[in-house]
C-alpha cells in the first residue's frame, strides 16, 4: 500500500503502517483531528500525515454548537418528543420552560478558530463571554469584549460551558468529578470537540444530582458506544458526531484529503501536512 486514506475512527498505529509495507508514503485523514494516528510512528518511518482543517468545517461545527445550545436550553427535543407521543393537549404557561440566553454567561474552553466563531455568534445573542485556553487572544478580547479567566473561574461563573479543545492526554477527562463540582449549579455543558474530554460517568452523576441542568454531546468517550444512562436522560441531547455535517464542509474535507495525496505524490508539500518535519526525510 502506497497511500492510506482513513477516517477519524480508523486507528492507524505503527503496526498498521508496517503491515502496509515500506512503500507507504502518505496517510491522509478525512478529519480535522488526527489523534487516531500515531504521528511519531509515522514521522519516524518517513510517512507524511495530512488532515482536513478548513473554515467550512469550523463554520459547520460552530453552527452545530449553537444548534445544540438552543435546542438544549429551550428543550426542543423534549417538547418535540412530547408532541409526537400525543402529550400536547393545548397551550399551558409552565410547560417546557427554559432560560433565555440574553444576558447569560457563555464559557468557551478553547478559543481557537471554532471557539472564536462560537463567540461571535454569542455576541449576537447579547451574552457575556468568558474563555479559557493555553494562551490569551488579545485581538478577540478587544473585538468582542471576551474575558480571559482561569478554568475554575470559568466553570463557576458560566451558565453554558462549550468545549472546543483538541483530544490529547492533557485534555482527557478534563471534565471530571472534580471539575463538574465547580460548575455553576443549573448550568449546561456542550461538547462538539472530542469525546475523551468528558468523563461520561461523572457527567451522569452531575446530571442526576442537578449540578447540571442539561448536556448536549456530539462526541463520546468510546464511540460509537454511548453510556446507556445518558441515552435515557431527557435533559441530554445526543447527536452522532455530525458537527461538521454540512454539504460544504464535507465536500471541502474530501477535496483536501485527496489533494494532500496528489501533492505528496507529485513531490509538493501539502498545505495541510501535520508532520512538517518529516518532509525532507520522507519516503519517495
Amino acid at each position: 500500500v502506497d497511500i492510506i486514506l482513513c477516517l477519524l475512527n480508523d486507528r492507524i498505529d505503527g503496526e498498521v503502517m508496517d503491515a502496509a509495507g515500506p512503500q507507504l508514503k502518505v496517510i491522509s485523514n478525512y478529519a480535522v483531528g488526527f489523534d487516531n494516528i500515531d504521528i511519531d510512528a509515522a514521522t519516524s518511518r518517513g510517512i507524511v500525515v495530512a488532515n482536513t482543517p478548513s473554515d467550512a468545517v469550523n463554520e459547520a461545527v460552530a453552527e452545530h454548537t449553537w444548534a445544540l445550545m438552543l435546542s438544549l436550553v429551550r428543550r426542543v427535543v423534549e417538547s418535540d418528543e412530547a408532541v409526537r407521543r400525543g402529550a400536547y393537549k393545548g397551550w399551558e404557561p409552565e410547560i417546557f420552560l427554559g432560560p433565555t440566553l440574553k444576558g447569560r454567561t457563555l464559557g468557551i474552553v478553547g478559543l481557537g478558530r471554532i471557539g472564536a466563531m462560537v463567540a461571535r455568534r454569542a455576541k449576537g445573542f447579547e451574552m457575556k463571554i468568558v474563555y479559557y485556553g493555553r494562551s490569551r487572544n488579545s485581538e478577540l478580547e478587544q473585538e468582542l469584549g471576551v474575558i480571559y479567566s482561569s478554568f475554575d473561574e470559568l466553570l463557576s461563573m458560566s451558565d453554558v460551558v462549550s468545549l472546543h479543545i483538541p483530544g490529547s492526554d492533557d485534555t482527557r477527562h478534563m471534565i471530571n468529578s472534580a471539575s463538574l463540582a465547580k460548575f455553576k449549579k443549573g448550568s449546561y455543558l456542550i461538547n462538539t470537540a472530542r469525546g475523551l474530554c468528558v468523563d461520561e460517568h461523572a457527567l451522569v452523576d452531575a446530571l442526576k444530582s442537578a449540578t447540571l441542568a442539561g448536556a448536549a454531546l456530539d462526541v463520546f468517550d468510546n464511540e460509537p458506544n454511548i453510556n446507556p444512562e445518558l441515552i435515557g436522560m431527557e435533559n441530554v441531547i445526543l447527536t452522532p458526531h455530525i458537527a461538521s455535517a454540512t454539504f460544504e464542509a464535507r465536500s471541502e474535507m474530501a477535496n483536501m484529503a485527496v489533494n494532500a495525496i496528489l501533492e505528496t505524490i507529485r513531490g509538493n508539500m501539502p498545505s495541510n501536512i501535520v508532520n512538517k518535519d518529516v518532509w525532507d526525510k520522507r519516503r519517495k
